[in-house]
């Protein structure tokens, strides 16, 4: 069954930021000439149930209080520092997923996200395409979107 990962963007106001900090990223994997390019989010702890994660899970990004988009979970590995403890990589795809807004509560680290609790992509939804991100935002504040 498949499981997802929910976590909080800290530090990013909109899904186009978000964007725009992997792409910067991704060009500096590129600038440094590494064989294999790929988004890693470093945390404390391996999830106990990454086989069901790697079963067509993703990562949830909660954007100021809204879980706003998703990228596809692709491998979850130990990374090593020089200096400090083995920490758990969350690989995770390039292609970032806008998602239908939803208001989360703010938590520390990742929590898992069941797959009926998970919103659905904006493409799979035909209120607020097209519609500025700060805009659809508001929208789903109030509920209205």
């Amino acid at each position: 069954m498949t499981l997802h990962l929910i976590k909080l963007c800290v530090g990013v106001d909109s899904v186009e930021e978000l964007a725009r900090w992997q792409a910067g990223r991704i060009a500096a994997l590129k600038k440094q000439k590494r064989a294999k390019i790929e988004l890693v989010h470093v945390t404390r702890h391996r999830p106990k149930r990454a086989s069901e994660l790697l079963d067509g899970g993703s990562l949830y990004w909660v954007i100021r209080g809204q879980i706003a988009a998703r990228q596809k979970l692709v491998d979850i590995r130990e990374v090593r520092s020089k200096d400090g403890p083995p920490r758990c990589g969350l690989v995770y795809d390039i292609a970032l997923v806008p998602t239908s807004r939803r208001a989360h509560r703010p938590f520390q680290g990742w929590r898992y996200l069941d797959a009926k609790d998970a919103p659905p992509d904006t493409r799979a939804v035909k209120r607020g395409n097209g519609l500025p991100e700060a805009l659809c935002a508001e929208l789903a504040d109030l509920g209205l979107l």
